[in-house]
C-alpha cells in the first residue's frame, strides 16, 4: 500500500506502475500531524491486505527545497519533529501492536540519515541530525522492546538524487559526486534495493542496525 500527504497524482502513477507489472497497489492518504492518523492509516492497511508483514516509514517533510526552505529554524524544525520523528514513532507504536498479535510477526524498516554519525556544518543540517539522529536512537531501543516477534532496521541515505539533487548547483553536485568514493550520487532505486534486502527472509538475523546507503560518504 502507498501512502502520501498531498501528492495524490504522484502515489496513484507509482500504483498504476505497479499494476501494470502485475503486481497489487492501494493508495492511502495521511498527514502524520493529525492526532489519530497514524492508527488509521495501520488499520486501513491491515483491512486492505489481511495483515501487515513489512512497515516502512519514509515519511519525510521536505524543508530543503520550495516554500519551506524559506521557513525561519524553529518552524522548519516543528515540522520535520511532527512529521519525520513523531509521524515514525506513532507509526510504530501502532503497527508493533498488529504484528505482535500476528504468528508471524513482521518488519519494521526506518529512516535516518548517513551524517548523524559524523556530523555536518549547516543550519539545516543541525535541525535534520537532531531528528534523523532520533529516529535511529529510537528505532534501537523500539528493535530491543519488539523482538523477537518484530526486526526494526534503519535505512540512512546520504546524497540521493531527489528533488534537491536535481535543483542544487551543478557544480556543487560535481562536488559531491567527486567526494564520494563510490563517484556519484545516489538513485532511489538504491536506497529501494537496500530496504527490499533488509525486508527479505536473507535478513532474518539482522535487527537493530542501520545500512548507509550513500556511496561510501559516511563509513
Amino acid at each position: 500500500m502507498l501512502t502520501y500527504c498531498a501528492s495524490e497524482a504522484a502515489a496513484r502513477a507509482v500504483a498504476e506502475g505497479i499494476r501494470a507489472r502485475g503486481g497489487e497497489a492501494h493508495v492511502a492518504q495521511a498527514d502524520l500531524r493529525e492526532p489519530g492518523a497514524a492508527g488509521r492509516l495501520v488499520a486501513e492497511a491491515a483491512e486492505r491486505l489481511g495483515g501487515i508483514d513489512i512497515w516502512v516509514n519514509n515519511a519525510g517533510a521536505d524543508i530543503v527545497t520550495g516554500e519551506t526552505a524559506k521557513w525561519d529554524w524553529e518552524r522548519k524544525l516543528e515540522l520535520i519533529f511532527a512529521v519525520d520523528l513523531k509521524g515514525t514513532m506513532s507509526c510504530c507504536r501502532e503497527v508493533a501492536a498488529l504484528m505482535r498479535a500476528q504468528p508471524r510477526g513482521g518488519t519494521i524498516l526506518n529512516m535516518s540519515w548517513d551524517h548523524v554519525t559524523s556530523g555536518m556544518a549547516g543550519g539545516t543540517e543541525e535541525l535534520h541530525s537532531a531528528v534523523k539522529g532520533a529516529v535511529l536512537a529510537y528505532s534501537k531501543s523500539l528493535a530491543r522492546g519488539v523482538a523477537p516477534e518484530i526486526r526494526v532496521n534503519v535505512l540512512a541515505p546520504g546524497w540521493i538524487e531527489t528533488a534537491f539533487g536535481e535543483e542544487v548547483d551543478r557544480d556543487f553536485y560535481r562536488g559531491v559526486a567527486e567526494s564520494t568514493p563510490l563517484k556519484r550520487w545516489g538513485r532511489p532505486a538504491d536506497v529501494a534495493a537496500a530496504a527490499v534486502y533488509l525486508a527479505s527472509p536473507e535478513a532474518s538475523f539482522l535487527t537493530g542496525q542501520a545500512i548507509n546507503v550513500n556511496g561510501g560518504v559516511v563509513m
